[in-house]
């Protein structure tokens, strides 16, 4: 499955609550997610819209890393499919 190209960083940061990811502060243009679910993790996600494909690629390579999930299985779920 493509990535979309049409997602905002506050879509994405809201998505991401499915993970227990949380917004913790919001500096500027830019959202802290944090997330103890497998053990503290930290993202930053632009509050842009859309995000770069390349800026939303790496968030959910992170995120799937972090998890425990393939990059794909993670756009499926949080995408659909």
């Amino acid at each position: 499955m493509r990535l979309p190209r049409d997602v905002s960083g506050a879509e994405l940061a809201a998505l991401l609550g499915r993970y227990g990811y949380r917004v913790t502060r919001q500096t500027g243009s830019h959202l802290r997610l944090t997330t103890l679910e497998g053990g503290e993790h930290h993202i930053t996600i632009p509050r842009h819209k859309p995000l770069r494909v390349g800026t939303l690629s790496a968030i959910l390579n992170e995120v799937a890393r972090h998890v425990g999930v393939d990059r794909q299985t993670l756009v499926e779920a949080l995408f659909g499919g």
